[in-house]
């Protein structure tokens, strides 16, 4: 069956994310995976590799803490490298501005934050528009729900603290809000992505169903703030985000306290284009799917599974724009130092090259013909 909708948000239907959070863990040591993957480095490369791969669309990060280097004085010496390499490969990127990671001595709950970020914001959207004569697509926050639980609740991250996550949500919405009206301000035309996990969670059988149901309920929360459904005085409003992007990665879906749920377990399993679905029928958004992967030997037949999702998707009416292979590039763990091969591309390069994950990469070309066979002949000029 071929598809009626056709996306029109980016040049192909695959994108390739760069790992990019730039956080405080818990024991004070500062993450910065960009230049843990040497990806500032090679940024030229990367993107040329990209595009080898079908791929001219990405996301990447421009590292709040590195750009400005004391209030409202800004240096891109750090960013400037991969927009001019995304620019010079014809890679269209989404750009986070806030990738869980902030300058030092900034308290996130202050109002000084929100109003911090916001000229940030903005000095970013004009330095994007000089640079590449467009309008930029950003991401102002990313993962507030998840950023919330971790930093807010768990201790996991930056601010590490324990119950103050509601807050800490609250405070990350007002931020998104006044970065997107920024940006928006700055360079009419820019494009807002709010980027969160979507998750399924199961009670254990014969347990009461209601906890859970609260907490498959805080998904929506930070997505509902921003266009005004709950705490309206926070800003809220229809239009904060243009585009909606959903993570849902192999383990999504679990049981309460316990293991991640099987595909196979038809009776608790939901199917993950439901999940589109649903995110897409609560906001009405243009939506894609922003980050996916797994981890080892099993990384192509993720891809097909995830892809054939997005597909049954798209034939129930969700307009999906995209699939994000997220993290592209393979990189070491935020608490160890275990490597986690999940990219298309592996960390080590060879001759200035990155290592290609070859059972990934024919499956890669395998989905691309798929996609532009379901969605007809214009699709196929533009992934030829």
């Amino acid at each position: 069956m071929q598809a009626t909708f056709r996306p029109s948000l980016f040049p192909t239907p695959f994108l390739g994310g760069f790992e990019c959070s730039t956080q405080r863990r818990g024991d004070g040591r500062r993450l910065d995976l960009i230049a843990g993957t040497r990806h500032d480095l090679l940024a030229e490369e990367d993107y040329r590799q990209l595009t080898e791969h079908g791929i001219r669309a990405a996301r990447d990060g421009v590292r709040w803490h590195l750009a400005e280097t004391a209030p409202g004085q800004y240096d891109w010496s750090a960013v400037l490298p991969l927009l001019r390499a995304a620019e010079s490969a014809g890679v269209q990127v989404v750009w986070d501005l806030c990738h869980y990671g902030w300058p030092d001595g900034l308290d996130v709950f202050s109002a000084a934050f929100v109003e911090r970020f916001a000229r940030y914001a903005a000095a970013f959207a004009r330095l994007h528009l000089e640079v590449t004569g467009r309008p930029a697509m950003v991401c102002p926050v990313n993962e507030i729900s998840f950023l919330a639980w971790a930093g807010g609740d768990m201790r996991r991250l930056n601010p590490c603290c324990e119950g103050r996550g509601g807050d800490l949500k609250r405070q990350l919405v007002r931020t998104a809000l006044a970065g997107a009206a920024a940006v928006r301000e700055a360079t009419p035309g820019a494009l807002v992505f709010a980027i969160d996990p979507i998750i399924h969670i199961v009670p254990k059988r014969g347990h009461d169903p209601k906890p859970v149901e609260t907490y498959n309920g805080y998904q929506w929360e930070a997505w509902d703030m921003l266009v005004g459904q709950t705490a309206p005085e926070l800003g809220g409003h229809p239009d904060a985000f243009d585009v909606l992007g959903v993570n849902y990665y192999w383990n999504n879906q679990w049981t309460d306290g316990a293991e991640p749920l099987s595909v196979f377990d038809s009776e608790r399993f939901i199917p993950v284009h439901k999940l589109f679905a649903a995110a897409h029928a609560r906001y009405g958004k243009r939506i894609f799917l922003a980050e996916t992967s797994i981890e080892g030997d099993n990384r192509a037949g993720w891809l097909r599974y995830i892809a054939e999702e997005v597909r049954e998707a798209i034939r129930h009416g969700v307009p999906m724009e995209g699939i994000c292979l997220y993290p592209v590039l393979s990189h070491m763990g935020w608490d160890e130092d275990r490597y986690c091969p999940n990219g298309l591309f592996e960390l080590e390069p060879k001759h200035g090259r990155r290592v290609v994950h070859a059972p990934l990469a024919a499956e890669l070309r395998r989905q691309n013909r798929l996609f532009a066979e379901f969605f007809g002949d214009q699709a196929k000029e533009v992934a030829a």
